[in-house]
């Protein structure tokens, strides 16, 4: 079993059928719930996904989603925020919310999930 950190992106599209992106996060995500690998998600993550559930009155379904496949909301520690501010150091187009998904991804030793390609490629070149 592994452990895999999850980006906003991919769970905006796995959870939003009329996503552009629905087929791709479905064909990420499938045979990582398969295998009942760890999932883990950033705070950050967590607040991004609920914004517009929230503003539909739909949040409950967010936290049920995540119950339903384990995933555990990692909080914003000193460490998670140091690699935060090393990869936006390091990468200067990297967005705070994405270094901090990323961050997360180090810090819990785990592959890191995202549909953005740019940041799917600092990954590889970064590690935990």
């Amino acid at each position: 079993m592994a452990t895999v950190a999850l980006d906003a992106d991919v769970l905006i599209a796995f959870l939003v059928a009329s996503d552009d992106q629905h087929q791709r996060a479905i064909d990420l995500m499938r045979p990582r719930l398969a295998a009942g690998d760890r999932i883990v998600i950033a705070a950050s993550v967590y607040a991004e996904i609920l914004v517009h559930p929230l503003k539909r009155g739909s949040d409950q379904a967010i936290d049920d989603f995540l119950t339903a496949i384990g995933a555990e909301v990692v909080a914003v520690d000193r460490d998670i925020a140091r690699r935060a501010a090393q990869l936006r150091a390091t990468h200067r187009s990297v967005r705070l919310p994405d270094a901090l998904s990323l961050a997360t991804a180090h810090a819990t030793k785990a592959d890191f999930l995202t549909l953005d390609q740019r940041l799917q490629k600092i990954a590889r070149r970064t590690s935990a």
